[in-house]
Order: structure tokens, then sequence, then C-alpha cells
């Protein structure tokens, strides 16, 4: 992502100011999940924002070292890693407190991100020598936007670097009405720059729209490729790619409750937890193993070792632990290099097929390594 990045302190601190004197929204993201959340308050080195998932959730979740935030800010989107210091509570809501990072980077004021999905949205703009014209609007970003005429333009009516004026009724509380200049003119269709910048008022509401269509097309194109959905059929993969879910565990209750919620996205297969067993199974070429680990014993881990080492650099491993703290398992699941290490809750199935999905996306789908693992120094405090 082209742009700049914003290093120096007293910046960075205005920036998380403002942004929680308006209650922005941002998103928070790891290799796996997003969340969308709004900032709250700032103290320090740390930020506060809205906890819009459970504490386990949060844990599990963000508890990762790839852990970023984003965020609109003005013309610009700003992107930093961050990290999950623990819960807090402000006026009676659950927060999250995370670090305030040391830069932010910031795109390329040039490379304004355009929504072109913008329906139906009339506009009426005057032409240089004051004619009042109606048209419609193409695409928008937070620096411009790009206009067709419902009729024709005569030769030299509007010519590149002229100045105008325009009124796009965007949404019920995005109004732009301003003056801009002409940067390109092809037939019915121009593009203008909004000069000068947009005020506040209407600048901060059409950031956030902005961001949040961005954020909704990032999203759309990470759906593609593994589908997870069931309307073409559970287990639906790009050809050639590895498929399946395999479980290793002892536990048949385990293997009912999983096929029920993860049924719908891959087919899933249960083995022993024996060698034999495993090397066999991985012949199926599975795209995820989850491996149960019904106790944290020292005859457990010893015997864990060995199994996990087979599958490390082949496929994407997830430790799935039952009746226990989640803290040792994130500490266990770091030492064996687990893609992700959650304590199962049936109580939290939505957020435990987003996980399994998750890893699925970036493994398949994101060209990254699937081995990058969950950051687990314990809980947060």
């Amino acid at each position: 992502m082209a742009g700049n990045l914003i290093r120096n302190a007293e910046t960075i601190a205005d920036i998380f100011k403002r942004a929680c004197e308006r209650r922005e929204l941002l998103i928070l993201v790891t290799p796996y999940l997003r969340f969308e959340s709004s900032f709250v308050k700032v103290d320090g080195s740390e930020v506060q924002v809205v906890a819009t998932m459970g504490r386990e959730d949060a844990t599990y979740g963000l508890r990762n070292a790839g852990l970023k935030m984003r965020f609109p800010n003005g013309v610009s989107f700003l992107e930093a890693p961050t990290e999950l210091k623990g819960f807090g509570m402000i006026d009676g809501r659950r927060t999250l407190r995370l670090s305030v990072p040391d830069a932010l980077h910031e795109e390329d004021h040039r490379g304004a991100y355009r929504v072109d999905r913008v329906g139906r949205v009339p506009v009426t703009f005057s032409t240089p020598k004051f004619d009042l014209v109606m048209g419609l609007l193409v695409d928008v970003s937070t620096t411009g936007g790009r206009i067709y005429s419902n009729r024709d333009f005569q030769e030299g009516e509007l010519m590149v670097g002229q100045e105008m004026a325009v009124t796009i009724p965007l949404t019920d509380q995005i109004r732009i009405n301003t003056k801009v200049v002409l940067r390109h003119v092809h037939g019915r269709a121009f593009g203008v720059e909004y000069r000068p910048q947009l005020d506040d008022a209407v600048l901060n509401p059409l950031s956030r729209w902005v961001f949040e269509k961005r954020e909704e097309d990032l999203e759309r194109i990470s759906r593609r490729g593994v589908d997870t959905g069931t309307s073409a059929g559970p287990g639906r993969v790009a050809a050639g790619r590895p498929t399946g879910l395999l479980l290793v565990s002892g536990d048949a209750a385990l293997e009912t409750a999983l096929q029920a919620l993860l049924g719908g996205l891959q087919p899933l297969t249960r083995i022993p937890p024996t060698m034999a067993a495993l090397k066999e199974a991985l012949n199926q070429k599975p795209a995820l193993v989850l491996y149960h680990v019904p106790t944290l014993s020292l005859d457990e881990r010893r015997r864990l070792k060995p199994m996990v080492e087979t599958l490390q650099g082949r496929v994407p491993l997830m430790l799935l632990g039952t009746g226990m703290e989640g803290g040792p398992l994130l500490e266990l699941g770091s030492e064996l290099k687990a893609s992700v290490s959650i304590v199962f809750n049936p109580e939290r199935a939505t957020f435990f097929q987003r996980l399994v999905q998750g890893v699925l996306r970036r493994t398949y789908e994101g060209g990254e390594s699937p081995m990058a693992p969950m950051e687990p120094e314990g809980a947060p405090s």
C-alpha cells in the first residue's frame, strides 16, 4: 500500500486525541479475524476502544502478533500494528486497552480510495459559464468524484483546470456542496477535485463512509476462492487445493459437536491420536488439522510434540483444548508453532466458525505463510 509513515509522537498523539473526541470508527484486524469498534479515550501510551466482543473472544481473537488497527483520518486512511494490553471500563461500557503505535501508515492522498458502488445519486453542477446541469454520481472519494452528465457538452464548454460548483446528496447525513476543479473530461463523464478541501463537518462523515465501503470491499475480496458458504454445497474449494478438516481426537462427542458447527464449511473427518493414523490422513491433504488437547499433563505434551512436528510446514494446525484455562493452552500453542490455539466452547460457536474460516482464507487466499502463530503470552490482565 503506497503512502507515508507518520512517526512524530506529538502528531500521533493529536490524531488519536481527535479520533477519540469524535468517537471515530476503527477496524481491528488479525490474519484470521476482523472486528469493528470505535475510539473512546487515549491515555498516554494506550488508547481505549469499545469492546464489541466478549472477553474470551478478544483474548483468542486479538492476542495476535499480527494485530492491526485501521481507521479514517480526514482525506486518508491510517493503519498501524497494535497490541492488546488488557480490558477496561468507561462510562459503564467495556473497553479494550490497545497500545498506541510508534508509527502510522498513511495512504497517499493522491491515491484516495474511490467508491464506485454509490447507487443512483443525482448530482447538480454549474458549468464555468454558470449553466445549471443535472447528472449522476459515478464514483466518489474523500478528495473528489466522477460525474456523468445528463447532456452532451459543447466543444470547449468544460476544460481541465476550470473551476465549477457541485452538489452531491450522497446520503441523508452527507451532503457535499462545494467548489471543485475539473481534472479530466471524457465525453459526458468528468472528474473533479474538491477545492478547497471539504470542511471537517462534511469530510469526517464522508471519510468514515468511504472507509466503511472500502472495508466491505476488502471483506468481499477475502471471501473469494475458498467458499465457506452452504449455497453451493459444503466443502467447495478451488481445484487442486487441500480440502477437508481433520480432527485428531479420541472424543466422539467432540466430533459430533464440530460436525454440527463446521460441516457446512468443509467435510470433517476424525482420526485417533496415533502417528500411524495421522500419517495416513495427511495423504488426503486436509486443509486444516484440529488437534484436540484434552489435558495439559506432561504425558499429553510428550505425545503431542512428535505428532505436531509431523504437521509443521505441511498444513495449518489449530490446537483445540477442552476443560482447561486459556492461558496455558496459548503458551503451548506458541511452543508448538500452532496457527491458532483456543479452548472450545459451544456457546461461542459463531466466533469459532469465523476463526476457522479466517485460517482457511489466510492460508489459501492470502498468499502468506499459514504458520504465523497467535501471540500467546498469557491472557490479558
